[in-house]
C-alpha cells in the first residue's frame, strides 16, 4: 500500500446561504472516481519542491488551483497575463501533467511565479487520509479558497475547466448538491459528501470549519469514516484475518432509519469498538440498527459476528448453509435465500419501500449471497469480485463453472455502484463483472494452451499458466488451478492419472 500527499481546494463564492461550492466532475474513463464529482486538487509534484510541508503544500494548491479551474491569488506583471500567456501558460502545465513520467517537460509553473510575492496563504480546512481499503492512501489537505480572493485567470475571476481528466466544473449550492446525491442523479467522492454535510447545516463558514476540523481530527485518533460512495450505504473497512494483497475486509452498514450491518469480520476488539462505535454516531438521530447480514461463513466476513451480536443484541441472518456454520454465540435470525427481501424503511431521498434482495450466488462459497438495494441498484457482492486483486476459488468448497455462472447472473440484473468485500467500491458494477469473466477465460485458455504443450502436475502447470502472478501469491494461484482443472474434467476436456493432468483428444463426430 501507498501513500500519496494531495491538496484539495473548497472553492466557493458568496457568503451565508448563498455560498456555493465549485465542483467539478472526472472523466468516466478515469480509473480513480472515474465520473464522480470532486473539488479541484491534485497530488503534490517535483515542482513543488522540499523541505517545509505547509510551504510545499502551499506551492502544491496553488499550482493545481491554476492548473484544474485556471484562477491564480498571484499578482502576476501584465507581461505574463497579457494575450494568450496565461493560456499557453496553462497549456503547458497541463501537457507536462498528462506526459509519462520519464517524458516529462518541465512545468512552466515555476517560471510564470518566479520573481513574484506569494500571496497570503491559503486557508488550511482540515486534513484527511483515505481509509486503507485500497492500494494507494491519499493524505489530503483542504484548503479554502474564496474565489473573491482570485486575481485573474484564464476566464477572469472565474473557474474554467479544459477537458482532459476533468470534464466540467461548476458551482453548487450545498444543499442542492446533496438532494442531487439523494435522487441518484449525481456521483459524489466521500470526503465531499462529508464536507457539503457539514456545510449544509450551517451558514456560519467559521462553524463549519470548526466541525470539519473536529471531525479530521476524530479521524486521525481512529473513528471509522463515514465512506458513502453512493447514497444509504456506509463502508467500514475493518482488520481482518484476511488474504493477500488485502488487510481489511468491508463491513457495509444499509439503510437510513432501519439499519443493516453487512459482514461485521474482525476479531479485534479495538476494530469491534470502532465500529460499535460509528453504529452510535448513524443512529444518533433516531435511526434503529436492525441486525446483522452475513454473505458468507469465511473468517475475515464473519468474525466479528458474535461480538457485534451480543453488544447491540442483534439477530444474524444469512443463507442456511452459511447459519449453519457460523461459530454459535450469536442470536439467530431467519434464514436468507435466493429472492427473499431485507426491508430498510425509507431510502435517503424519502421515498417508502425501500428494501434488499438476496441473490444466491454459489462458487466461492456454496452459500454466498449478495445484495442489491431497490432505491439506487447498487450491490453489495462479497467475495463475488473484488476491486483490488482476483478472487480465489478454492476447492471443493469453490466450484469454477458455478462460479461462472453466478458472475454471468449478476449481469441480468441492474447494478450501479458495485460494492466489493475487498477494495473500493466501483461504478458500473457491470463493467466488472464482464472483465471478471474475460479474466477467467483468458486463464483457461493458457492452462489448455499449456496442456497442449503436454501432460503435467499441477506443481509443472502453476508457472505456465500464472506467470504473471507474484511467486509470494503462488499457493493462493494454485487452488483457482486446481479449481480450473476440475472445470476442464467435468466438462470431459481434461483427465487426472496419478497427479498427472493431460488433455482429452476431441470426440468426432
Amino acid at each position: 500500500m501507498s501513500r500519496r500527499t494531495a491538496a484539495a481546494l473548497l472553492i466557493t463564492k458568496g457568503e451565508g446561504a448563498d455560498r456555493a461550492v465549485f465542483l467539478c466532475e472526472r472523466a468516466p474513463e478515469l480509473r480513480f472516481f472515474g465520473g464522480y464529482w470532486a473539488l479541484p486538487g491534485g497530488t503534490v509534484g517535483p515542482e513543488d519542491g522540499a523541505g517545509d510541508e505547509a510551504a510545499v503544500m502551499q506551492h502544491c494548491a496553488h499550482r493545481e488551483l491554476f492548473e484544474e479551474t485556471g484562477l491564480l491569488r498571484h499578482r502576476l506583471p501584465a507581461t505574463r497575463t497579457g494575450g494568450d500567456a496565461l493560456r499557453q501558460a496553462r497549456e503547458g502545465l497541463l501537457a507536462s501533467e498528462r506526459a509519462e513520467a520519464d517524458r516529462k517537460p518541465p512545468s512552466p509553473w515555476n517560471s510564470l511565479i518566479a520573481g513574484v510575492a506569494p500571496p497570503p496563504p491559503m486557508r488550511t480546512l482540515c486534513r484527511i487520509e483515505t481509509p486503507p481499503f485500497a492500494p494507494v492512501r491519499y493524505d489530503t489537505v483542504f484548503f479554502h479558497v474564496p474565489v473573491e480572493e482570485c486575481t485573474a485567470g484564464t476566464a477572469g475571476q472565474r473557474p474554467d475547466v479544459w477537458s482532459g481528466e476533468l470534464v466540467q466544473g461548476r458551482f453548487w449550492l450545498p444543499a442542492q448538491a446533496l438532494a442531487s446525491w439523494r435522487n441518484g442523479d449525481l456521483l459524489l467522492v466521500p470526503p465531499v459528501v462529508i464536507l457539503l454535510e457539514h456545510l449544509a447545516r450551517t451558514n456560519d463558514f467559521e462553524a463549519f470549519a470548526r466541525g470539519m476540523a473536529a471531525t479530521a481530527e476524530g479521524y486521525h485518533e481512529g473513528r471509522l469514516h463515514q465512506v458513502r460512495f453512493s447514497p444509504g450505504v456506509v463502508m467500514a473497512p475493518l482488520r481482518t484475518e484476511t488474504l493477500p494483497p488485502a488487510t481489511t475486509t468491508n463491513c457495509y452498514v444499509v439503510g437510513t432509519d432501519r439499519l443493516w450491518v453487512v459482514d461485521p469480520g474482525s476479531p479485534y476488539p479495538d476494530e469491534q469498538r470502532r465500529l460499535v462505535d460509528l453504529l452510535r454516531e448513524l443512529t444518533a438521530s433516531g435511526a434503529k440498527v436492525e441486525g446483522i447480514l452475513v454473505t458468507h461463513h469465511h473468517r475475515d466476513h464473519t468474525a466479528g459476528v458474535n461480538a457485534l451480536s451480543q453488544a447491540l443484541d442483534l439477530p444474524v441472518r444469512g443463507h442456511p448453509l452459511t447459519m449453519s456454520r457460523l461459530v454459535p454465540g450469536f442470536r439467530p435470525g431467519a434464514a436468507l435465500d435466493e429472492g427473499m427481501r431485507v426491508p430498510l424503511g425509507r431510502s435517503p431521498d424519502g421515498r417508502d419501500g425501500w428494501e434488499m434482495l438476496a441473490l444466491h450466488t454459489p462458487g466461492h462459497d456454496r452459500g454466498h449471497l449478495c445484495f442489491r438495494e431497490s432505491r439506487y441498484g447498487t450491490v453489495l457482492v462479497g467475495d463475488m469480485l473484488s476491486t483490488v486483486s482476483t478472487i480465489i476459488v478454492d476447492p471443493p468448497e469453490g466450484h469454477l463453472a458455478t462460479y461462472l455462472q453466478s458472475l454471468e447472473r449478476l449481469l441480468t440484473g441492474p447494478m450501479t455502484t458495485l460494492y466489493p468485500a475487498h477494495g473500493p467500491a466501483m461504478r458500473d458494477g457491470h463493467r466488472l463483472v464482464k472483465q471478471y469473466l474475460r479474466h477467467r477465460r483468458q486463464r483457461e485458455t493458457t492452462l489448455v494452451q499449456a496442456l497442449e504443450k503436454g501432460p503435467g502436475t499441477a506443481e509443472d502447470l502453476l508457472p505456465k499458466v500464472y506467470w504473471d502472478a507474484d511467486k509470494r501469491l503462488w499457493p493462493f494461484a494454485a487452488r483457482s488451478l486446481l479449481a480450473g482443472l476440475h472445470k476442464l474434467r467435468d466438462e470431459q476436456r481434461a483427465a487426472e492419472t496419478n497427479g498427472v493432468w493431460s488433455l482429452v483428444p476431441a470426440q468426432r463426430p
